[in-house]
């Protein structure tokens, strides 16, 4: 078996590495080729990702290339994790909105239109690409914004599942406060990437007894605290939201907050620094403590999983993905992309039925999505219009004023991504 990841050369990847590793049961590979256009990076990375193999006894190969084609020629999987225009991208996503009374973040809001418009073309010629060399090939998008991402191959005909580590993030999170193994946790997850609630946590399989009142009455500070929202707010909701939520509940609250500190991007740029000084050393044999600060948390094992059931290796049946709709949230198209639990197998995923959502949900669901329609006809086709139109659609802007302003300063800060610009 044959796996490409474009953009090894992320920090990240030693997780991912790690969890190749110590999960290869589930996972054999035989070859890893890391990709990435920054040739140092790789070598940095590359040079760990070999030594985590080693002092594991994985005997699958790794190699780097800066070559896509030669890098995912044959590979029966390509996981994607790029970041067009890296941090310095990332650091105006998550200012320049500040300027506007808008929050800056680089998934939500405007933040969010401008990665997906930088991305968007870039990822469907890497797919290409993949679809030329094996068009039986699986594509696993860990690229935000994920839902639009993933929208964009699955509607050029792509083989393409999205994932995103909130939910499995939550998963290991609810097995520690109950004290039971993860494997018998199953979320009832709903939204849109980066816009879910848990609705219920259910023991032992989908169907299993609904322990969500018990974990907020037993657990609710911890949980509340995790997501930087008041108690009081997560027991009137009876649910857990993602902590991407609180853009939304908390919108004036964290522009605040974050016209006071250094964007997250400036953090992580310099944790990047950091790691990779500590990935040049030829002594280091295992992702280092410093990496879980960097975000990601259990990205290998839901990567591992999800990969394992495309592939016909086995897996967990049931995952939390990113997919087509087709008809399971009825109120929107069945060419949405959304977040739920889904049957995933060697034919791809398939959603479980949910629930009638309470509106509360479902009118912001209906809302946002309208939004990444909006948003993907920008990333495909350009234009100045479309970029207002859907920053005028998002839910967290919604003013002409703010919508125009946004709309020139996203422009300028990305010119050089725009083809159309």
């Amino acid at each position: 078996m044959k796996l490409a990841v474009v953009g090894g050369g992320s920090t990240y990847t030693p997780e991912l590495i790690d969890g190749f590793a110590r999960l290869r049961d589930t996972l054999p590979i035989e070859e890893l080729v890391l990709v990435d256009p920054a040739a140092d990076r790789l070598d940095l990375v590359g040079g760990l990702a070999r030594r985590i193999f080693a002092k594991q006894d994985h005997a699958g190969r790794i190699t780097t290339t800066t070559d896509i084609d030669a890098g995912v020629a044959d590979a029966d999987a390509v996981l994607l994790q790029l970041r067009v225009g890296g941090q310095a991208a990332r650091n105006k996503d998550e200012t320049w909105p500040l300027e506007c009374g808008c929050v800056g973040q680089e998934t939500t809001g405007a933040g969010g239109l401008a990665k997906a418009l930088r991305t968007v073309p870039v990822v469907l010629d890497i797919a290409e690409r993949v679809r030329r060399a094996n068009p039986d090939a699986w594509i696993i998008d860990f690229t935000n914004p994920v839902g639009i991402v993933t929208r964009a191959l699955l509607q050029a005909g792509h083989k393409a599942v999205g994932l995103c580590n909130v939910a499995i993030g939550f998963q290991r999170k609810f097995a520690r406060l109950l004290d039971v193994s993860p494997s018998e946790v199953h979320l009832d997850h709903v939204g849109l990437n980066h816009l879910t609630w848990e609705l219920g946590v259910r023991l032992g399989g989908p169907d299993g007894e609904n322990v969500l009142p018990k974990l907020l009455a037993e657990h609710g500070d911890a949980i509340a605290d995790d997501l930087h929202m008041p108690r009081q707010v997560i027991d009137r909701l009876g649910v857990v939201p993602s902590y991407y939520l609180r853009y939304f509940y908390s919108h004036d609250e964290v522009v605040r907050e974050l016209g006071t500190k250094p964007s997250r991007a400036a953090e992580v740029a310099a944790m990047e620094k950091e790691l990779l000084a500590m990935y040049g050393d030829p002594t280091l044999d295992e992702k280092p403590e410093l990496l879980a600060k960097r975000g990601g948390a259990f990205y290998s094992e839901a990567a591992v999983d999800l990969a394992a059931s495309l592939l016909g290796n086995g897996g967990s049946p049931v995952q939390v993905v990113n997919t087509y709709n087709n008809g399971t949230l009825p109120f929107l198209p069945d060419d949405a992309v959304i977040e739920v639990q889904a049957r995933v197998g060697h034919d791809g995923a398939t959603p479980l039925a949910v629930p009638a959502l309470d509106p509360l949900y479902a009118g912001l669901i209906a809302n946002v999505t309208a939004y990444e329609d909006l948003a993907l006809e920008a990333a495909l086709r350009g234009g100045r219009d479309r970029v207002f139109k859907a920053l005028l659609a998002h839910p967290l802007i919604g003013q002409y004023e703010y919508a125009e302003g946004l709309t020139d300063r996203l422009i300028a800060h990305n010119r050089e991504h725009l083809a159309w610009a």
